[in-house]
């Protein structure tokens, strides 16, 4: 091993135990700094109570909702880190997509429906914004951690939150049944829009306080069927996504997603980014067609591009012999085939 090799690995093995040092200390400092909160009197329970008033009065139940307690936050965060450490493990070792698809139902039915898409990391920019810029605001753990979290998990491992974990991005991903190639000028120059996004929704973060808003939340366009609930036209544009992304895969995540973008940048230093092939690369091309989001550039995956949905394993015939689906004569045939049609195809062009 050269030097420059041996110097490598050893800052990723540094880079990963930063990562679980970080974790770790986000899931120690939620448990005590939530503990050690004091006890908030709430407004109901020192006003007039029922008896006081009369005629049969009743203090609304909404006034009387507890805040989440500090396990159950805790328990938030540890499933957002164990469905991230699942789907990297499939983009490294596992690379079974039935395994990403269950993540995939889980995190819908827990992160979108049960929890009702909060806590998010897409609005989770917004509080961390709007905190830096006012002292007088605190962005409570939990809430630091579901935005920190994914971005690091993100440079050790590409966009495993996307992958299944995000509840918007697992909506879209089960709606997808036949997906056609966006042209990668288009996809290009769409995907500048989640950037803009981005910073319109900092910079309504940041305005002081009467004039501050939080725009992802407020025009978050699944969130209305995560409660039930919502305006009309923003159910219509939830639909209408929904509907577009029956053929263009995951059209919010990919050109609309604020914290996508920031994600996407943070993906291009990856450590351990997803590779199609479990060794060595064929370049048959066989891959490109199966993936329904455009990530795969010069047959290779393009780490800020691509969300470790492992739908490209199945079709990759190395992948295949290392499963014992087909025969290395097998593989030689499908790699020669590929080939011929591929340069048919750039001669017709």
């Amino acid at each position: 091993m050269t030097p420059l090799s041996s110097l490598a690995a050893i800052l990723r093995r540094a880079a990963s135990l930063e990562i679980v040092v970080l974790a770790f200390a986000f899931l120690f400092a939620l448990a005590t700094g939530v503990e050690g909160q004091e006890a908030y009197d709430r407004p109901v329970s020192s006003a007039p109570q029922p008896d006081d008033i009369g005629a049969g009065y009743q203090t609304p139940e909404v006034q009387r909702t507890s805040p989440r307690s500090a396990a159950l936050q805790m328990l938030d965060v540890v499933l957002l880190i164990g469905g991230m450490a699942a789907i990297a493990w499939v983009s490294r070792r596992g690379r079974r997509r039935w395994v990403v698809t269950a993540v995939t139902l889980a995190s819908l039915a827990y992160f979108g429906f049960y929890r009702q898409g909060c806590v998010c990391p897409i609005g989770a920019t917004q509080n961390v914004a709007a905190s830096l810029s006012d002292a007088s605001l605190a962005t409570p753990m939990v809430v630091l951690a579901f935005f920190l979290l994914p971005l690091a998990a993100s440079l050790l491992a590409g966009r495993v939150f996307c992958g299944g974990v995000c509840p918007l991005g697992a909506i879209q991903d089960l709606v997808l049944l036949r997906p056609v190639q966006t042209p990668q000028g288009v996809d290009r120059w769409l995907g500048m829009f989640r950037y803009v996004y981005l910073g319109l929704a900092v910079w309504f973060a940041v305005l002081p306080a009467g004039q501050r808003d939080f725009v992802i939340c407020r025009f978050d366009p699944f969130v209305g069927f995560f409660r039930l609930n919502g305006p009309a036209w923003m159910l219509g544009v939830g639909v209408a996504l929904l509907l577009l992304g029956t053929v263009v895969g995951r059209p919010y995540c990919r050109y609309l997603c604020p914290y996508g973008g920031l994600i996407s940048v943070v993906s291009r230093f990856a450590i351990w980014p997803v590779r199609i092939t479990p060794d060595e690369e064929l370049d048959c091309g066989l891959c490109v067609d199966s993936c329904p989001f455009g990530a795969i550039k010069d047959l290779r995956a393009k780490p800020s591009e691509c969300l470790a949905c492992a739908r490209c394993f199945a079709h990759c015939p190395r992948q295949q012999l290392a499963w014992g689906e087909i025969e290395l004569v097998e593989l030689d045939e499908l790699v020669s085939s590929a080939k011929c049609v591929a340069q048919r195809s750039g001669g017709n062009e």
